[in-house]
């Protein structure tokens, strides 16, 4: 089974300066990563090994992976703002 990696240094590589600094200084960021990482491994570790599981199960960490990233994406865009007022 092709399974897609959801990195965020992938899925957002002209961000990766700010993940490092907003995942060293804000603790929010940093848990929500955190979270996204070990979402992120589940889902992918239950893909490749094509292991049981009910399709809302599948289906609702999925949505909440998605949550988290738009989340993080959030914080990403804000940071690069007022990096550009500076």
């Amino acid at each position: 089974m092709q399974v897609d990696h959801h990195d965020l240094f992938a899925d957002f590589p002209d961000m990766r300066d700010a993940i490092e600094v907003l995942r060293a200084g804000n603790p929010y960021f940093a848990r929500s990563f955190g979270q996204y990482s070990r979402l992120t491994g589940r889902v992918e570790d239950l893909e490749v090994h094509d292991m049981p599981v009910a399709d809302f199960t599948m289906e609702d960490m999925k949505k909440q992976r998605v949550k988290l990233k738009d989340e993080l994406y959030h914080f990403l865009l804000a940071y690069r703002a007022g990096q550009k007022q500076k």
